[in-house]
């Protein structure tokens, strides 16, 4: 019966073979690990040092409220501290500190000035601080390296004073351009301004009387001439009454002299109509009264006339008693009979006068009425004309207005900034003097070589292993042979080859705890020294 043979599954790693490999290469390991470190780690002792000085810069905001006084300056930091930096390390800035400290000075036979130059810019270095919770820069740390400490201190103070002194000054010429500008601005506005109100006053000039203000006054005063136009109109047709009435009575007069005709009461013929008029006119006034007070013009024209005709009818009845019983004392007959005439003859001359005053009047009252009324049909018009002007006339005002008052804010927050009250970087701590080099950092090429001693080393048994052809295990004989094998014969090793390994074990154990002691000390120098 055939024998059943179980083939176990191989483990993913083996082991025992490396293992194997750890106790035959040790010396190959150890060596190679020790040489890497030793090369990277006494690398960093002959690597020139350079020291580092920093110092942080505090961003300070302004004493002033912002409600109070705003700020006329352009409040990105970020961008304001990279336009202050290119400006701290342009060539002649850079060159000046150079020259003053006499940087690179043992290089300055085989260095040029550009390179010079290059060299500080990639010693320098700013770190921007940020707030965690909001993400502001708050403040910003200015550091530079050296060969010497105390050179790389006297580099930073230079360098923070020019960062402190240069956000001042970057800060004043950007606060004074902005308020330059701004007056320029101002000056424009106030010129188009006064253009705009030029325009405004001739257009109000040129349509005097007919401008959307002037409307309900022109009304009231169309009324009033309305008014006095029909005044004038009825004291013409009073007039023209009166200039019938008086020629009637010359007629009447005329027709009844010389005869000196009489009525049976012994009164003229004429004077009958005189106290018919007469009656008229009363009534009349007693309308008039009843509606109007004395002051009236009416009212004061009526009773002048009223007046006029009770003396005119006085003066009849005198003269038909003097035709009726002559008076001695009389010039002619001619005289007496033409007296009442010649009064009759002088009221009709004045009242054709008052006619012809009335008819101008009308006439005069007319053409004003004409002029208002071609005002008011005009006003709309005119109305959206001055609407028009007015628009633009406000927005300048409004432009001119707005200007004035950013202005005012803008030197406001200019004088603050002469008196260094905004914003503005404050010096924490002055530049420190470093104690130990910042490069090269021999903790870290300490590190770095035993990092460099194991890949050499690993890379080294490797290679030995590689090259290596013999067969160091049972596993790689039944590999090599590919059958079963039934027995094994054990290794027989003399006192001699016993004592033999148990030596390479100890010398492997001595060397790698020399190695590691080594390794340690370099890392404790490196550590008190660093």
């Amino acid at each position: 019966m055939p024998e059943i043979i179980e083939e176990q599954k191989p483990s993913d790693v083996d082991f025992e073979k490396y293992l194997g490999i750890l106790r035959r290469r040790h010396v190959h390991f150890l060596l190679p690990l020790f040489f890497g470190w030793l090369l990277v780690w006494g690398a960093s002792w002959f690597l020139p040092t350079k020291y580092k000085s920093s110092t942080l810069i505090l961003v300070e905001e302004p004493t002033m409220p912002e409600k109070y006084v705003a700020s006329n300056v352009n409040e990105n930091l970020q961008d304001r501290l990279q336009s202050i930096s290119q400006q701290i390390l342009s060539r002649t800035r850079l060159l000046m500190i150079i020259d003053k400290l006499h940087l690179y000075s043992g290089d300055r036979l085989r260095v040029t000035p550009d390179e010079q130059v290059e060299q500080m810019r990639k010693d320098i270095n700013v770190e921007l601080v940020r707030d965690s919770r909001n993400n502001e820069i708050t403040a910003f740390r200015v550091s530079f390296s050296a060969h010497d400490p105390k050179v790389a201190q006297q580099v930073t103070t230079e360098l923070t004073t020019l960062f402190i002194e240069e956000n001042l000054k970057e800060r004043q010429k950007e606060s004074q351009g902005t308020t330059t500008f701004i007056q320029k601005q101002l000056e424009d506005a106030r010129v188009a301004l006064a253009a705009q109100e030029d325009k405004v006053r001739k257009f109000e000039s040129a349509h005097g009387g007919s401008l959307p203000t002037q409307q309900s006054s022109n009304l009231q005063i169309l009324g009033g001439l309305q008014g006095q136009l029909q005044n004038e109109q009825d004291s013409l047709n009073t007039a023209k009454q009166q200039r019938a009435y008086y020629q009637s009575l010359i007629e009447q007069y005329k027709s009844s002299h010389p005869a000196a005709r009489t009525t049976e009461g012994g009164v003229p013929l004429d004077l009958a109509s005189i106290d018919q008029e007469l009656s008229k006119m009363r009534a009349q006034l007693t309308d008039l009264s009843s509606r109007y007070t004395d002051k009236y013009p009416d009212v004061q024209k009526l009773k002048v006339q009223i007046a006029k005709t009770q003396r005119l009818r006085q003066e009849i009845l005198t003269a038909s008693k003097s035709d009726l019983k002559p008076d001695p004392n009389a010039t002619s007959e001619t005289d007496a009979q033409n007296t009442p005439l010649l009064q009759l003859r002088g009221q009709l001359q004045a009242n054709q006068l008052e006619i012809s005053s009335r008819e101008r009047s009308i006439a005069a009252l007319q053409a004003r009425i004409g002029e208002y009324q071609s005002r008011l049909n005009a006003a709309p018009e005119t109305e959206q004309l001055l609407a028009e002007l007015t628009r633009g006339y406000e927005q300048s005002k409004a432009n001119y207005d707005d200007l004035l008052k950013k202005k005012n804010q803008s030197e406001m927050a200019t004088d603050l900034e002469r008196m260094q009250q905004g914003e503005r970087f404050t010096m924490l701590d002055p530049p420190s003097l470093p104690t130990k080099p910042d490069f090269p950092n021999r903790m870290k090429f300490c590190g770095m070589g035993v990092a460099a001693g194991l890949a050499f080393g690993c890379f080294v048994v490797f290679l030995f292993e590689f090259f290596d052809d013999r067969m160091h295990g049972d596993k790689e004989i039944k590999d090599l042979l590919g059958t079963r094998i039934l027995a094994e014969i054990p290794e027989i090793q003399s006192v001699p080859d016993e004592q033999a390994r148990k030596r390479r074990v100890l010398m492997g154990w001595a060397l790698a705890m020399i190695i590691g002691a080594v390794i340690l000390a370099g890392s404790t120098i490196s550590f008190l020294r660093g």
